[in-house]
């Protein structure tokens, strides 16, 4: 039984120290590749021809949005308190879904009008049916397929966070009246975030 407790505390010391740390940095990873995706090569369309190049953010018009989104909250989650962790958590998952889907699609049924704002740039014809009679075929490149890990990178780090969010160190911690229990707690090994927190404090984090 002794050991079952033990093995436990062990446990939930890991997640204290490690969990947030996963967390932010699998969310800002996704984040920061799916944003490079929305500027890549996702298609090329011919057109008359010429061979025109389809960046993401032109093929699905609200994939920078959502990109940047992502960003912003995982950078926040590295701070807020306990509530708004599991707020931002929803939200990740959400976006991070919502990225993974609209790459899917376009890689599962890609359509001429994906390639529609970039056709009308070069011919100055607009129109669904107009695009669809001028794209005569259209390639993919890997780049979808490297947002759609992107985006299920950035849900697993909300879910993650949703099942660890619990254990995570408090970044306003050293701002409390310190009882000889969160004394203790305080000379547990330190993460690279607690770090950073303590050094955005002006605290000497090796003290």
């Amino acid at each position: 039984m002794t050991d079952r407790r033990m093995g436990a505390a062990a446990g939930e010391g890991a997640l204290a120290r490690r969990g947030r740390m996963i967390a932010v940095l699998a969310a800002l990873s996704g984040a920061a590749l799916a944003l490079i995706g929305s500027t890549q090569t996702w298609l090329t369309a011919s057109v008359a021809g010429t061979t025109l190049p389809v960046a993401g953010s032109e093929a699905v018009s609200v994939l920078q949005p959502l990109s940047l989104a992502a960003l912003a909250l995982s950078l926040v989650l590295a701070i807020v308190g306990p509530v708004v962790r599991y707020v931002l958590a929803a939200l990740a998952v959400a976006v991070g879904g919502g990225i993974a889907w609209l790459s899917a699609a376009l890689v599962a049924a890609p359509r001429a009008t994906a390639a529609s704002a970039v056709v009308t740039e070069h011919t100055g014809i607009a129109g669904e049916s107009a695009i669809e009679d001028l794209v005569q075929g259209m390639a993919l490149t890997p780049w979808p397929a490297v947002t759609i890990a992107a985006g299920a990178l950035i849900a697993l780090a909300g879910l993650w966070t949703l099942g660890t969010a619990h254990a995570w160190r408090r970044a306003g911690r050293r701002y409390e009246k310190r009882s000889a229990r969160t004394a203790a707690a305080d000379d547990a090994p330190l993460d690279a975030i607690d770090s950073w927190d303590d050094l955005s404090r002006g605290d000497d984090p090796t003290r």
